[in-house]
């Protein structure tokens, strides 16, 4: 999480050391007019170390593998640091901003979303992100008309791993980490 400015193939460039997905990566700032010349220099001088470029797909895959979070996608406004498992991160002092909330009672029940990570029955199926997620009797026939399915919950990323060699996901259930090794 650094910042250095300098040039770069005789271009003035801002180097961040930032990471969306935990692994070792910079971001090079540029001035638009002259980021195919500084793109074209970094991969020629980068090709014998094996330089690879990579997108957005691929960050938000790499993010998602390791439970990183996307504020919005993956959490809401309900959500706090233990329902997503961050309380290693807390101060054990308590001494940090929204501790109080911690301790009322809506933030202690057992039964709130909590973010967890999800493989697909089919390894190849790519499960929708915003799919409801119901308890694993409720899988077929589907019910009949007026009776009503409690959702548990719901699919906030899903994609297709390389590096697993199939599909996973992140979702919001209740009382997730209780259901740890449930079909659903």
């Amino acid at each position: 999480m650094s910042v250095r400015e300098g040039i770069m193939a005789g271009v003035p460039v801002r180097v961040v050391r930032v990471s969306f997905t935990g692994e070792l990566r910079y971001e090079i700032h540029v001035a638009c007019d002259r980021a195919a010349h500084l793109w074209q220099a970094v991969m020629q001088a980068g090709e014998p170390f094996g330089i690879s470029a990579y997108g957005t797909q691929a960050m938000h895959v790499l993010r998602a593998e390791k439970g990183f979070i996307i504020v919005g996608q993956d959490t809401d406004g309900t959500l706090t640091s233990l329902d997503l498992g961050m309380e290693r991160m807390l101060s054990r002092e308590g001494q940090f901003i929204g501790a109080r909330s911690l301790s009322r009672s809506d933030t202690r029940r057992t039964d709130r979303k909590q973010l967890v990570g999800i493989l697909p029955e089919d390894p190849n199926r790519v499960l929708p992100e915003g799919a409801a997620l119901v308890a694993g009797e409720h899988r077929r026939p589907r019910p009949r008309a007026g009776h009503t399915i409690p959702m548990l919950g719901h699919v906030t990323s899903s994609y297709w791993s390389a590096n697993l060699g199939r599909s996973f996901g992140l979702a919001l259930v209740q009382a997730g980490r209780a259901r740890i090794g449930q079909w659903l």
